[in-house]
């Protein structure tokens, strides 16, 4: 078995924005069964959501110091809004899956596999 991570891609909208109930809640509704049918297959690992790039800090070492910066290291139009961590038994599993959330989300799904 080989863990993949499934990033869910959304488009970066205006701080504290968030879609209203009735776009939500049948995405919501979906996910929840391509969730609960991951689980039973015992090939999910970990999942959760990321907050908006606004929300990001950027920590970087360099001349001997410790640097902060506010804001997305790479800016851009979209963002990894959260992820799923699957342990399949290969990529074409793990693809299967990423379909699965894209079909339920509308979103792109990005798959990469962990270095070992």
């Amino acid at each position: 078995m080989t863990q993949y991570v499934l990033n869910v891609i959304e488009p970066v909208m205006e701080p504290g924005f968030t879609p209203p109930p009735e776009f939500l809640e049948p995405i919501m509704r979906k996910l929840a069964i391509v969730n609960d049918e991951l689980q039973a297959s015992g090939q999910w690992v970990f999942a959760g959501g990321l907050t908006g790039p606004d929300a990001t800090t950027v920590v970087r070492h360099q001349d001997g110091e410790t640097l902060m910066t506010d804001g997305p290291y790479v800016e851009g139009k979209e963002h990894v809004g959260g992820f799923t961590i699957v342990d399949s038994p290969d990529l074409d599993a793990a693809l299967e899956w990423a379909g699965r959330y894209a079909e339920a989300t509308g979103l792109a799904i990005e798959v990469r596999p962990f270095r070992h």
